[in-house]
């Protein structure tokens, strides 16, 4: 766990001032010519301008030397189950230089020695690159940081273990056992053992309150008209009848009783509170003046249909918000008074980051995985589109068209560690889910679409009914994979890489063994891949007698690991084409953007079986998700319930008018209500410190489906305004089919507002590369024989920082580029760009 400094590549600051996607006050979506099409050019102009913006800005093209600062040290930092990532900007070796960074990995957990991991990470590397002794258990100075960012599991891994707050769940009277029930979704629908994970809430409060929703289109105007009971003060504008007004009175003593027993945080989930949010909100001012360490209203989390989602949800967020402020507190309190002025952020679900004191439990789940998201989109898209703007000449000669920006591909995050896999997708916009289940909880939250499966390094291999399995059980880290040297019993996918030579014991940290001063073991991982040939040799041979067909060749220690990395491999395929083909996409038009301790030793194999043309290894591949975290945005969002129909089939004779006027006052209602959540979120990003008019950005969604349906779709506003069009593609893309002559209802209006931060900035690597290297083959570290399935190849190991940019690597081939092994298989080739990625074009002709 040493700071681990990489040679040759600088970074530079991008400065906070930012082109905000249709400029500051455009931006706040004062849509007052909702139906013209020169409004919606406008806005669609500004859009583009923004993302081009940024893109070329990212791209690293005509940098400028980073501005002098007396806080120069900047953390990202990636805080998981088994490790945790740093990146840190520092100041460059001599005054005025470009700025430098540390990269290091630590143990999460390791009592022994510290008390928290991300805060021993940034006191090892100030004290590494400042040269001043900084005690461990003395507060650690903040004079020179500017800012810290973080993502944790933390909430994740206490939503998987239940080790959340003690909560109780504050519900309408007749509904306690709402949640328990749920929606009757069975899973596994031929299990006869059926295993509920347990509830957040360990208690009930049943409160006397009746609200009733009186929708027009099906009560009427005149329906209860002169009943005092009726109010439309409500969030949708709707009738609501009151039947039972919210006894305080009687439900004070039951609230107390639950604090005197110890009960630190309240979930409120009342019936229709998304539309009155009257009664949820008395609730949490009794609860908190009661003392209540945490109160989370549903109506001010999720305002939304569908009680269920949104009491999850409530509940989520009050089980966990006190473990993560906890988590804050032991994490900020060993630092010196001056933290104060230092800007610490934290990721969020959405891929967006927050100021720490409002960094709550249910949009934590994805905090980690999020930054790897945001890291590979930022930088594959935008690095793809600036060199492929540069290589493409004109017509007449093929000079580079400098102003030329072009559309980017799309991309697959491709996240391998050692128990699972992560997989997502970009094309311009993070693509989000708006309800999730994790731990058995559903989730009804904005979230990254993230989607995992139980395959990675530490997956165990086995050999079951005749076929290759692996996973979803895992080795662990205690002991962990054969070759760790700790008494590992059973074979892993790490296993079989280090036998097939794709993992090199030689340039492998020597960590292991009782002193964790050994390399991996070669040899034990062979004996035990032998005793594996001998016992599937056996059972093959015996399955043929059986059925009476001759026996079959042998196989070997070799032939069975890389089965068993083919099977990994494929198990890793299905969640890409789930993400992909599912959704209406072209599988093979995406670039595979590999990333995590183990991506970048199975992409190329994976990108083959996908019919993916195209590879990207990051420079930090290794530690992406700590990396992401300095390339994102502040993002808030605010929501709210809205009632409204969109008329999508054909118009009847004579009625054009009628039905086009109809839509156009209806998404004139969902633009006022966007316009005032719009400035609200202006408000808030100008209070954080943003300029409204160069650094704020805001966006619309509403979130539509079909009348008579329960499938909503959040669509962004697109470029020229059509909600209709937009959802209506988009379903077909999806589904396949369209519900044609069906209207349009509008459910929710929701505006997210970005505020743009002061980012990495990416520099070149030293050195330019030229038409030579580009035809020079590079010298090798050294020669290693590795196993591919025409069979051992003497193959050559590269160091990435030996390398110049624009230089040429044809498989098969192993670079090692600091954070992660890197594999090109035969028929690859790897060119390294002036950043230090890895571009690998797959099955091209050498």
């Amino acid at each position: 766990a040493a700071v681990v400094p990489t040679a040759r590549m600088g970074v530079e600051r991008r400065g906070s001032r930012g082109v905000g996607r249709g400029g500051g006050r455009e931006a706040c979506l004062a849509r007052d010519g909702v139906g013209t099409a020169d409004a919606r050019a406008s806005v669609a102009t500004g859009h583009r301008r923004a993302r081009h913006a940024r893109a070329a800005a990212s791209s690293g093209e005509d940098a400028s030397p980073a501005a002098t600062s007396d806080r120069p040290f900047r953390f990202c930092i990636d805080r998981g189950g088994t490790f945790t990532d740093v990146y840190a900007e520092v100041p460059g070796p001599t005054p005025g230089a470009p700025p430098s960074h540390r990269t290091l990995k630590l143990l999460s957990e390791d009592p022994a020695n510290y008390e928290s991991a991300p805060r021993e990470g940034i006191r090892r590397v100030l004290e590494e690159v400042t040269g001043k002794k900084i005690p461990r258990d003395g507060p650690v100075p903040t004079d020179q940081i500017e800012w810290i960012r973080m993502g944790t599991t933390v909430a994740t891994n206490a939503l998987l273990e239940r080790q959340g707050a003690r909560t109780a769940l504050v519900t309408t009277a007749g509904f306690k056992d709402l949640l328990a029930i749920g929606n009757q979704a069975r899973p596994n629908i031929f299990d006869l053992k059926i295993e509920k994970p347990g509830a957040l809430y360990e208690t009930t409060v049943e409160v006397d309150e009746r609200v009733r929703v009186l929708p027009k289109d099906v009560f009427g105007d005149e329906y209860l008209n002169d009943d005092p009971r009726v109010t439309t003060d409500t969030a949708t504008g709707e009738r609501a009848l009151v039947e039972t007004p919210l006894d305080l009175d009687a439900l004070r003593p039951k609230l107390q009783k639950l604090k005197d027993e110890g009960v630190e945080a309240l979930a409120v989930v009342l019936l229709h509170s998304y539309v009155y949010p009257d009664h949820e909100k008395q609730i949490g001012t009794l609860a908190s003046e009661l003392g209540f360490e945490q109160v989370s209203l549903s109506s001010q989390l999720v305002p939304m249909v569908r009680a269920v989602p949104r009491g999850h949800t409530a509940c989520v967020d009050a089980y966990l918000t006190p473990k993560t402020r906890e988590y804050l507190r032991v994490f900020l309190a060993g630092f010196d008074d001056g933290l104060r002025d230092v800007k610490v952020s934290f990721m969020q679900s959405d891929g967006g980051l927050t100021p720490a004191d409002r960094f709550t439990g249910y949009k934590a789940i994805l905090s980690g995985p999020a930054g790897g998201v945001v890291g590979y989109a930022v930088t594959t898209s935008e690095v793809y589109a600036a060199e492929d703007a540069e290589t493409n000449g004109d017509d007449d000669g093929g000079s580079i068209q400098k102003n030329k920006i072009q559309k980017p591909p799309p991309c697959i995050g491709f996240d391998m560690g050692g128990t699972s896999t992560d997989v997502s997708r970009y094309h311009g916009v993070f693509e989000q889910v708006t309800e999730t289940e994790t731990a058995g909880v559903v989730i009804q939250a904005p979230q990254l679409d993230i989607t995992t499966v139980a395959a990675g390094g530490g997956s165990r291999l086995a050999f079951k009914s005749g076929t290759f399995r692996v996973g979803p059980e895992s080795v662990g880290s205690q002991p962990g994979p054969v070759c760790y040297r700790k008494g590992g019993a059973f074979l892993s996918v790490t296993d079989a890489n280090v036998l097939l030579g794709r993992v090199q014991p030689g340039y492998f940290p020597k960590i292991f063994g009782p002193d964790e001063n050994e390399p991996l073991d070669l040899e034990a991982t062979r004996r035990a891949f032998e005793r594996e040939t001998e016992l599937i040799n056996a059972e093959l041979a015996e399955i043929s007698r059986f059925n009476g067909d001759a026996p079959p060749a042998p196989l070997t220690p070799e032939e069975i690991a890389l089965g068993y990395l083919k099977v990994a491999d494929e198990a890793m395929c299905r969640p890409i084409r789930q993400i992909t083909e599912s959704k209406g996409y072209e599988t093979s038009a995406h670039v595979l953007a590999a990333f995590g301790g183990a991506g970048p030793q199975h992409a190329c194999a994976v990108a083959r079986a996908l019919g993916i043309k195209k590879v990207f290894v990051h420079r930090f591949c290794g530690i992406l998700s700590a990396y992401g975290m300095g390339l994102a945005d502040v993002v808030v969002e605010a929501q709210r319930p809205f009632a409204g129909a969109l008329c999508a089939g054909t118009f009847s004779s004579g009625r054009e008018a009628e039905t086009e006027e109809a839509n156009e006052l209806t998404l004139t209602r969902a633009a006022d209500v966007a316009k005032t959540l719009a400035a609200t979120l202006v408000a808030d990003l100008q209070s954080q410190g943003f300029d409204q008019e160069t650094e704020v950005e805001t966006e619309t969604l509403l979130n539509l489906r079909y009348d008579g349906t329960d499938t909503a779709m959040m669509i962004s506003e697109p470029p020229d305004g059509d909600y209709v069009a937009a959802f209506k593609e988009r379903f077909t893309r999806e589904y396949g089919f369209d519900l044609v002559d069906r209207d349009l209802r509008i459910d929710d209006v929701r505006v997210r507002g970005i505020g743009a931060a002061e980012l990495l900035r990416r520099a070149p690597m030293d050195g330019e590369g030229d038409a030579e290297t580009k035809e020079t083959p590079p010298e090798p570290d050294s020669v290693a024989r590795v196993y591919f399935d025409d069979g051992w190849r003497d193959t050559p190991i590269f160091l990435i920082e030996t390398l110049r940019p624009q230089c040429v690597v044809r498989g098969p081939a192993v670079i090692m580029n600091g954070t992660a092994t890197v594999l090109v298989e035969p028929a690859c080739v790897a060119t390294l760009t002036r950043f230090g990625d890895l571009r690998v074009d797959v099955d091209v002709d050498v």
